[in-house]
């Protein structure tokens, strides 16, 4: 845990936690339910999730990045992975009354909500490095899109369609890694730019100047650029080639 700020008898708690296995940690994030700010904060996020729910970013033919999990890992940043279901909750089912797609099925919520506790985990009251942030947009991915996703699709089709549905579909798999580095490499930048926003307005607690890269972690991001453009070129040349059809 490390320490910044003033800090004392009636200060406000302003520590950072290396990780969520703290009680120090759980108990700044318990904290946000009891703070009228955070709510209105949280208020806004739900309205700024629902208004770009379906807005994506084209990054190829047959390829688009939803802008959602960027508000998203801002707003888990700043009011911690408990305000984050409670804001995936609110979100999920006001975007289903205002822009419905289809008969809504209750338990597609816990995409949503787990998605903001997953960034809350990583991003709140942390010291921001591109390896955090890239391992909190893959740790959404894989418990989000490759394991919570499918078998609720599954129940989904099941009941309301009365059909079977694939757990495992590859052309799936291969979309979310194609479009995980470009993904992570747009969450970095994203993330280092708002960071130092919101430590500005005291929303959060790192004192970022601007996210410092090392070398390792420059040669990190160029990688990243290069599979992401390499993902996003197979992926096009696969659908259009009919191999995932």
């Amino acid at each position: 845990m490390t320490s910044f700020h003033r800090t004392g008898a009636g200060a406000p708690n302003l520590s950072l936690y290396s990780s969520p296995f703290s009680s120090g940690f759980w108990r700044c994030a318990a904290g946000e339910l009891r703070n009228l700010r955070t709510f209105m904060l949280a208020a806004l996020f739900v309205a700024l999730r629902v208004a770009v729910k379906s807005l994506s970013i084209p990054v190829g033919e047959l390829l688009h990045i939803s802008l959602d999990f960027f508000v998203n890992s801002v707003g888990s940043m700043i009011y911690g992975p408990l305000m984050g279901l409670l804001v995936g909750a609110v979100s999920d089912s006001l975007g289903a009354v205002v822009f419905p797609s289809g008969p809504y099925f209750f338990p597609f919520i816990a995409v949503e909500m787990m998605s903001g506790f997953l960034f809350g985990l990583f991003l709140y009251r942390a010291k921001l490095s591109p390896a955090r942030i890239i391992l909190s947009r893959f740790t959404v991915v894989v418990i989000c899109n490759f394991i919570l996703n499918p078998f609720i699709m599954k129940w989904y089709y099941a009941i309301i369609l009365g059909k079977d549905y694939a757990l495992f579909r590859l052309a799936r798999v291969i979309k979310n890694l194609c479009l995980f580095p470009a993904e992570a490499l747009l969450l970095i930048l994203w993330l280092g730019a708002v960071s130092y926003a919101t430590y500005r307005m005291k929303l959060t607690y790192a004192r970022t100047e601007k996210m410092k890269l090392s070398s390792s972690a420059v040669i990190g991001v160029i990688l990243l650029t290069a599979v992401a453009a390499g993902g996003i070129f197979l992926y096009t040349y696969l659908v259009s080639s009919g191999a995932l059809s």
